[in-house]
């Protein structure tokens, strides 16, 4: 069986980046790896949606669901027609001949897996960070570096968990790790620093910090998004 790349961007006000990933896209990987680039609306009113109807290729398809990234990309999945899903932020940019990196590794058997991470900044720590997703610990995962997983798997796991409207990718990742089935593709996805801009670099890594903490010590799905509300959003 040939594998084809089903590419799913949740998307919610991001007129100030769609069209540019949407364009890197169609540039950067060949037509026959990608079945399509499904685009999944949580009901953004700025432009957005207009931006990606504009785009003429018949293999870009906008739909529109309940808003939260879990619900939006587990949406997305369930209309995507390619052997493997391939989860990315709508403010980041993957790497040149992307498909062709993810279906050599999964044609290896390596089912799951992500991309280093480069942030679109020169501040110390986040080249750091960015430094530091070369390895595999769980430590250095990250939605940020997008997530490729073969259908059949992400079914099997059962999709994102919904409950979720935040640090969904993390409890995806994690279930990956526990069967060890993720692997670091060592080129990088170019993300938007611009949480780290308008919070201050400091600011918003403790709230990661802290999240992650809470997260760790048991606290709830609702728990993770009263925070994240309260210091993030």
């Amino acid at each position: 069986m040939t594998n084809t790349i089903s590419i799913i961007i949740p998307m919610l006000n991001e007129a100030e980046n769609i069209a540019s990933v949407l364009e890197h896209l169609i540039k950067n990987s060949s037509a026959k790896n990608i079945s399509e680039i499904i685009v999944v609306d949580g009901g953004s009113n700025d432009g957005s949606q207009e931006q990606v109807l504009a785009f003429q290729e018949t293999t870009i398809t906008l739909l529109t669901s309940n808003k939260g990234r879990a619900k939006q990309m587990n949406f997305g999945a369930k209309h995507a027609t390619g052997s493997i899903l391939y989860f990315l932020h709508a403010d980041s940019f993957p790497p040149k001949q992307f498909d062709k990196f993810i279906i050599r590794e999964v044609e290896k058997n390596h089912l799951a897996g992500c991309f280093r991470l480069q942030f679109n900044s020169k501040h110390w720590w986040l080249r750091l960070a960015g430094w530091l997703t070369q390895f595999s610990w769980r430590a250095s995962r990250g939605g940020d570096q997008s997530q490729f997983i073969t259908k059949d798997l992400f079914n099997n796991i059962g999709g994102f968990d919904e409950r979720f409207t935040i640090y969904e990718d993390n409890i995806l990742i994690n279930e990956l790790y526990s069967r060890k089935q993720f692997v670091v593709i060592q080129e990088k996805i170019k993300t938007s620093a611009r949480l780290y801009e308008k919070h201050g670099v400091w600011t918003l890594q403790y709230h990661f910090w802290a999240i992650y903490v809470k997260k760790w010590f048991g606290a709830s799905a609702d728990e993770l998004y009263t925070y994240y509300k309260k210091y993030i959003s």
